[in-house]
């Protein structure tokens, strides 16, 4: 079963794409920020994705993807956001997100995404 890290600070965008990865099949961990999320990378978690939205306090996004870079080189990391401007989106993709995906995004978008970055899902 693949792993996906949900990083978001909104309870509900979690709740939401949870329930959509878990009813797709995938087992899904969640973090609130990139600080909490970035610990649970060191302290072991191999996500075969992540998940992040870009504002967030604490540690946003893109700090989170730069340093979840130091630890996993090779695992997706989709950057989450309602934002659609262009500097940003380079700016994520600069620091090592595979992709984009912006808010809302519908269930059968997001497996069809997901199906795509990850290898035998």
């Amino acid at each position: 079963m693949k792993t996906i890290l949900l990083v978001d600070d909104s309870a509900t965008m979690l709740m939401s794409l949870r329930q959509t990865l878990d009813m797709a099949g995938f087992k899904t961990e969640t973090a609130t920020d990139g600080a909490i999320a970035f610990g649970k990378l060191q302290a072991g978690l191999k996500p075969d994705l992540i998940i992040t939205d870009i504002n967030m306090p604490n540690m946003g996004g893109i700090e989170f993807i730069k340093k979840a870079r130091t630890v996993l080189r090779f695992t997706p990391i989709l950057a989450l956001t309602t934002e659609s401007q262009q500097g940003k989106r380079d700016e994520a993709k600069q620091n090592g997100a595979t992709g984009w995906l912006v808010k809302p995004v519908g269930g059968q978008d997001l497996i069809k995404v997901v199906k795509q970055v990850v290898p035998g899902a």
